[in-house]
C-alpha cells in the first residue's frame, strides 16, 4: 500500500461540517490566489498533486471527516491481486473478468490501447461488448462484461487466445488533412471473435452477434459527480431538450425522463451507456464483485451469464468440470448427484460471504473519497485562448464545465448505506468542473459504441494520464491516441458535435494547438 500522498487544501474546506443541511447551494469562497477553476473538484475534493499518483489522493472532505485510515485500507482492495484462498483479499471464481481492479484502470485512469485482448496485461482496460446486431441487446449466453478467466476446473465463457484485435486505418472526409495542411491519423478497432471461441451454447445465431470493445474511465472525483443534485441533471436535459439537442429516447421523451434507475427515483449518471444510478450501486460497488467476483453480504452469488443458466447448464454438463469439482470446493454440500451439485453451486444466491461488510465500507470511503488533481497554470494566455475557442466552438455545450453539488444526501438501492450515510464522505454546495453534461450523445463513428449513444466523458485531470496512467488514449475504445484524433472523431456528417469540429478546422495551427493545451490543462 502506498504512503498517503502530501497534498494541499484551504481551511475553508473545513465548511463541510457546518454547510450539509440547506436544500439551496452556498456560496464558495473564491480563492485569492488562483481561478476558482483551479479547484477542479471544489474545495472539498481538490488535490494539487500533480506526480504520477495525482489521480490517487484522497479528498480534504476525507481528511476533515477522520477517513483516512479507512481510505488506505480501501484502497487496498483496490490494488491488490485477488485469490482463491487469502483473506481478505480472496474471490476469483468460478469465472471472473480480471484478478484486480487496479489492472484495468492503470494509475487509476482510464485503460489504455491494446493491440491483442489478453485480462493479465497491464493496463487492459477492455470490457468486450458481445451484442445481437439485430436488437442491440447483450447476448445472453456470455455477461454484461463477459469473463475470459477462470478457476480450474471450470472454463471461460469465452476463449481469450481466440479473440482479435486489429488496429484498422480509418480516412476522413477531409483526408485526415487541415485546410493549412497539417495532418493527423486515425486508426480505428476490429474485434474478431469466432463461433468456438464461445463455451456455453449462443442464445442467438452467431451471424447476428457483433463485437465491440469499451474501455474503463478514471475512477477519481466520481464521488463528486454522485454529488450533482438529480433535479440538476434533469434541468440540463431539459435545456438541452429545448435547445434542440437530440436526446436518447431510452432516457428522456416527451419532457420528462423515459426510464429511472432500476426501482429508484434517480435517473442514470454512471458508465457510457448510463447504465447505473447512484454511485453506491455503480462503477465501483458492482466492479468488485462482478470484475473478481468476490462475493459479499448482499451480494451473494456469482456474476456468471446474463442468464445464469446457460453457463450453469453447460458446466454441470461437463465431464472435466465433474470429474474436478469436489476437489474445487469441497465444503460444497453434497446430494450424490455432481451434475445437480455443479449447477446448484453455480446458481446458488446463498454462498459464503468473502468480502466483510467493513471491508466494503472502507472500499467505499476509498472509492467515494479520490479527489480531482487541481486545473494547472489557467493564467497562461495560451490556455486561456484555448478555454475561449473552446467555449466558441461549442465544444462547451456537451462538454458543460461546471455543475454544483446539492446536499449530498446520498442514496444506496442495494439498502446497505443509509442516505447521507456518515461512513462515507460527503461534498454539500460544492462548484466543481468535470467538463461534461452528464447526457448521451452520438458521434457515428466507424465501428461505433453500441448502440450509438455514449455519455459526454468527464475531460477533468486527463492532461496528467501520460505521467499518471502511461498512456494518453481516449474515447471509449482508446482509438483516439491524442487530442486531436479525439476531436476528429467527433466530425462524422451525422455527429451531434459536426459543428464543433468544422469550427475547430477552421482554426489555426496556433489556436488548435492553444484548445489542445487547455484541455490538458484542466
Amino acid at each position: 500500500m502506498k504512503q498517503l500522498k502530501t497534498f494541499f487544501y484551504i481551511a475553508a474546506a473545513a465548511l463541510f461540517f457546518v454547510a450539509c443541511e440547506p436544500d439551496e447551494p452556498k456560496p464558495q469562497p473564491t480563492p485569492t490566489d488562483v481561478s476558482e477553476e483551479t479547484y477542479a473538484g471544489g474545495l472539498l475534493g481538490t488535490t494539487f498533486n500533480q506526480s504520477a499518483s495525482a489521480y490517487e489522493d484522497p479528498t480534504p472532505a476525507v481528511v476533515n471527516a477522520g477517513m483516512v485510515n479507512a481510505f488506505k485500507y480501501g484502497e487496498m482492495f483496490f490494488e491488490h491481486t485477488v485469490t482463491q484462498n487469502n483473506p481478505p483479499f480472496n474471490g476469483l471464481g468460478p469465472l471472473y473478468v480480471r484478478s484486480s481492479c487496479e489492472s484495468c484502470h492503470p494509475g487509476y485512469g482510464h485503460g489504455r490501447r491494446m493491440e491483442r485482448y489478453r485480462a493479465d496485461d497491464w493496463g487492459n482496460g477492455y470490457l468486450l461488448v458481445v451484442y445481437n446486431t439485430t436488437t442491440n441487446a447483450y447476448e445472453s449466453s456470455v455477461a454484461g462484461m463477459p469473463q475470459t478467466k477462470a478457476v480450474a476446473p471450470f472454463k471461460p465463457s469465452i476463449d481469450e487466445d481466440k479473440i482479435q484485435i486489429a488496429w484498422l486505418p480509418y480516412t476522413d472526409e477531409w483526408n485526415n488533412t487541415f485546410p493549412d495542411g497539417e495532418t493527423y491519423d486515425l486508426i480505428y478497432p476490429e474485434v474478431t471473435i469466432p463461433e468456438d471461441a464461445f463455451y456455453a451454447p449462443l442464445s442467438a445465431p452467431y451471424s447476428q452477434l457483433g463485437f465491440r470493445l469499451e474501455s474503463t474511465i478514471g475512477i477519481y472525483g466520481t464521488g463528486l459527480l454522485d454529488a450533482i443534485p438529480d433535479d440538476s441533471l434533469k434541468a440540463q436535459y431539459q435545456r438541452e431538450e429545448a435547445a434542440g439537442a437530440t436526446l436518447n429516447p431510452a432516457i428522456w421523451a416527451g419532457g420528462d425522463w423515459a426510464s429511472l434507475y432500476g426501482n429508484t427515483s434517480h435517473p442514470k449518471r454512471f458508465t457510457y451507456a448510463l447504465s447505473r444510478g447512484p454511485l453506491q450501486d455503480a462503477a465501483g460497488a458492482n466492479a468488485i464483485w462482478n470484475i473478481t467476483n468476490v462475493t459479499r453480504s448482499d451480494r451473494r452469488k456469482h456474476y456468471l451469464s446474463l442468464d445464469p443458466t446457460i453457463y450453469a447448464t453447460a458446466a454441470s454438463n461437463d465431464p472435466e468440470v465433474q470429474a474436478q469439482f469436489y476437489n474445487y470446493f469441497p465444503e460444497w454440500n453434497r446430494t450424490g448427484d455432481v451434475q445437480q451439485d455443479i449447477y446448484n453451486y453455480l446458481i446458488s444466491t446463498e454462498l459464503p460471504v468473502e468480502m466483510s461488510d467493513q471491508d466494503y465500507v472502507n472500499f467505499m470511503v476509498w472509492h467515494r473519497g479520490l479527489a480531482v488533481p487541481a486545473a494547472r497554470n489557467l493564467g497562461d494566455p495560451a490556455i486561456q485562448r484555448g478555454k475561449k475557442l473552446f467555449t466558441e466552438s461549442g465544444c462547451a455545450s456537451c462538454h458543460r464545465p461546471s455543475w454544483v453539488t446539492g446536499s449530498d444526501n446520498f442514496s444506496d438501492p442495494n439498502g446497505f448505506f443509509s442516505n447521507g450515510d456518515a461512513r462515507l464522505p460527503r461534498y454539500p454546495h460544492q462548484k466543481i468542473w468535470p467538463y461534461t453534461d452528464m447526457v448521451q450523445h452520438r458521434l457515428f463513428m466507424k465501428n461505433d459504441i453500441r448502440t450509438g449513444w455514449c455519455r459526454t466523458t468527464p475531460l477533468w485531470g486527463r492532461g496528467l494520464a501520460p505521467i499518471c496512467s502511461g498512456h494518453a488514449d481516449r474515447l471509449h475504445d482508446c482509438r483516439a491516441r491524442n487530442v486531436i484524433e479525439a476531436i476528429m472523431w467527433h466530425g462524422a456528417a451525422q455527429s451531434d458535435a459536426r459543428w464543433s469540429v468544422e469550427k475547430f478546422r477552421q482554426l489555426s495551427k496556433a489556436d488548435r494547438d492553444a484548445v489542445v493545451k487547455f484541455i490538458n490543462a484542466i
